[in-house]
């Protein structure tokens, strides 16, 4: 209570000038901060931050407990960990500076879209699958919701084009580069393609679906992304979502999943603890 009362007064005594300076020094690190753990969220590097704040926990604990060894080996190990950070974060600092360079370092996750922005992604999609479908011709949609998708991004070929359904047919036309990996939206741009996924390895699923199926209900075992499938045999239309899959859908019924599925992220503020997958 007192270290609050110190802070009020501490505020109170600032002039303009100073106040305003430091809001903005403090602003800069929050967002700097945001944006990291927007870049790390989904990839393996979350991981290795989780065994950073467990090493800095336990050397705090051996540190007050007064654990000499403990504490030496880990005074140690953490000399080795400031060497190896650049290392170890390599891709995740590359990206980085690649989103800096391409000015995408502010781009709009699906949180942030609008209502109607939103409508309008899931018609181009209605309208892409369509065509696909009557075609028979095999796609894979990924879109991304608030689990990063960047470890899968990075095996494809980066697109970033705004979502329309002709880009989307012409990235799965037969015997091109793209055809056989997967699209991945994030906002409203398609930001790679050509892309590999986990595949899933449910016993429960049928072995008349093929690997394009396996690929959505992997990916949607280990994130919250919605998955549109074309099966290049029959031209059946599919969504995986949450680990499930629902077939047979036609324009109406993938309109209404999608819109129970997507409109509900529009508005939303972002997950308190959005590297979490």
């Amino acid at each position: 209570m007192n270290g609050l009362a110190a802070l009020w007064r501490y505020i109170l005594s600032l002039n303009i000038i100073d106040f305003l300076r430091i809001t903005l020094d403090i602003s800069i690190v929050a967002f700097v901060i945001y944006k990291f753990i927007m870049l790390i969220r989904g990839t393996r590097a979350v991981q290795l931050i989780k065994g950073l704040v467990v090493l800095v926990v336990a050397s705090v604990i051996a540190e007050r407990l007064n654990l000499t060894t403990i504490n030496w080996l880990l005074s140690q190990l953490r000399l080795v960990i400031v060497v190896a950070l650049p290392v170890v974060f390599q891709p995740e600092l590359r990206r980085a500076l690649e989103q800096l360079g391409r000015g995408k370092f502010f781009a709009r996750p699906l949180t942030t879209l609008g209502a109607e922005d939103m409508e309008k992604l899931i018609s181009e999609l209605v309208r892409a699958v369509q065509v696909l479908a009557k075609n028979r011709t095999g796609a894979l949609i990924v879109i991304e919701r608030e689990t990063g998708l960047n470890d899968y991004i990075e095996t494809g070929i980066r697109v970033d084009g705004v979502v329309s359904a002709e880009l989307l047919i012409n990235i799965f036309v037969p015997l091109t580069p793209f055809h056989d990996g997967a699209a991945i939206i994030r906002g409203d741009r398609v930001v790679a393609a050509g892309c590999f996924l986990p595949l899933s390895e449910s016993p429960y699923l049928s072995k008349q679906l093929g690997t394009r199926h396996r690929a959505a209900l992997g990916i949607s075992e280990i994130s919250d992304a919605v998955v549109l499938v074309v099966s290049e045999e029959t031209g059946v239309i599919s969504v995986a979502e949450g680990g499930k899959l629902t077939r047979f859908l036609e324009e109406k019924s993938l309109r209404e999943l999608l819109q129970s599925l997507l409109l509900p992220q529009v508005n939303h503020n972002i997950s308190l603890w959005p590297w979490r997958s």
